[in-house]
Formats: C-alpha cells, sequence, structure tokens
C-alpha cells in the first residue's frame, strides 16, 4: 500500500512539472535538439514549481474525519476477536504454570497429556491470529485505498497552488528522505482541507455497535 502511494505521490511532481513545460495552445513545442541547455533559463522564461514537500500518506488518512470513523470501525468490527485472542493466551499460560508446577507430582502420561493440550491450542492459536491479522490488513488497506483515492486529489491541487514540483511520501521508513525542514511538512494543510471537501459522518454515526461475530489479532491496536 505505501509503496502504491509514493509512485502515485511522486506522480504529482511529475505532472505539476509537465504542466508548467506545456506551450500555450496554439503554439508548437520546440524541437528536442532546439531545447536549452539545463542550466540555463527556460525558453519563455516558464517559472517551473521548485518546492518540495513532505508527507505522511497513512498518517494523514487516519487523522481526516473519514479516517477516523472507518479506523474507528474496523477496530471496534475486531475487537471481540481480539478479546478472545487474550483469553486463550492467558489459558495456554495457566496450563504451562500447571505444567511447570506439576512437574514433581504428576506422572509421566499426565504430563505428556497436559504438554500436548498445550501444544495444540498454541498452534491453533498462532493460526487463528495470523488468519484474522490478514483479514484485519486487508480491510484497512480497503480504508487506505478508498480514502487515499481522495486525498491524492487533494494533494495534487494543493501542489499546483502552492508551487510544490515534488510531494514525498514518508509514511515507510524506508523512505530515501533523511532530514527535512519543518515547514516543508504539508499533513495539517491536507488534513484541513480533506475534512473541509470530506466532512465525514457525525458523530453519533459514528458510534455503531460492533457487529456480533468480528475478528482481530492480539497486535491489533484499539
Amino acid at each position: 500500500m505505501t509503496k502504491s502511494f509514493v509512485t502515485t505521490v511522486l506522480l504529482v511532481g511529475f505532472a505539476a512539472l509537465a504542466q508548467a513545460q506545456t506551450p500555450p495552445a496554439g503554439k508548437p513545442a520546440a524541437p528536442a535538439q532546439a531545447l536549452a541547455p539545463a542550466a540555463a533559463a527556460p525558453a519563455g522564461n516558464v517559472t517551473l514549481p521548485t518546492k518540495v514537500a513532505i508527507i505522511a500518506i497513512q498518517q494523514a488518512i487516519l487523522a481526516t474525519k473519514e479516517g477516523i470513523a472507518a479506523g474507528n470501525a474496523v477496530n471496534q468490527k475486531y475487537a471481540p476477536k481480539k478479546d478472545e485472542f487474550d483469553r486463550r493466551t492467558h489459558e495456554i499460560e495457566a496450563l504451562k504454570e500447571q505444567l511447570k508446577k506439576g512437574s514433581a507430582t504428576m506422572s509421566d502420561e499426565a504430563k505428556d497429556r497436559l504438554a500436548r493440550d498445550i501444544d495444540a491450542k498454541t498452534k491453533t492459536l498462532q493460526r487463528d491470529t495470523q488468519d484474522t491479522s490478514s483479514d484485519y490488513e486487508e480491510e484497512m488497506s480497503k480504508v487506505y485505498q478508498e480514502l487515499g483515492n481522495k486525498m491524492l486529489e487533494i494533494i495534487q491541487q494543493y501542489s499546483y497552488q502552492n508551487g510544490y514540483a515534488v510531494v514525498l511520501d514518508v509514511s515507510n521508513q524506508q523512505t530515501p528522505v533523511i532530514w527535512a525542514a519543518p515547514s516543508s511538512n504539508i499533513i495539517a494543510d491536507i488534513i484541513k482541507l480533506y475534512d473541509e471537501a470530506h466532512p465525514g459522518l457525525p458523530v453519533a454515526a459514528q458510534a455503531k455497535p460492533a457487529p456480533a461475530k468480528p475478528t482481530t489479532p492480539a497486535t491489533i491496536k484499539k
């Protein structure tokens, strides 16, 4: 998800450059061999955008009114499953403690039976947690995709209006950006503009009860 946003957001900058370099209607573009050297001013004194901005797309999405509502809805849906996984984890820990305390008094057959029970419960829990985690991530990915597409429209318009040549997504820790001035971070402006364009649901509509049968791994944060 993050990589796709990086690629798409970078296109904002390329689109801005392309638009700035496009000659007015009725005027043919100069042939390739007639282009001025890179160091020279562009033909016709066209001013190209030069500013660079950064934004953490995923953080921005979840900070919008729609993002908060969507994130809460997904977390509420999976909350009962998380509680179930917590309960099953505590049961396994209790069985392990029982095996530890009874190692000196229990028969070998009883210890083997208890050990097999612990192993089976652990493997089942791990499998269920992984399956539920995949389902959770898939639903969150849909949220990022749906709201992200609308946010990219906001970013593109904002970039044209404010002279940004490139907007970089720094959601991923692997981003090539190692430092950026605070003034280059446009996340606050984008969240504000997004909320103005997409107000989201009223507070009463956001507080829906959790479905009876949701799903979420123990690692999911509420």
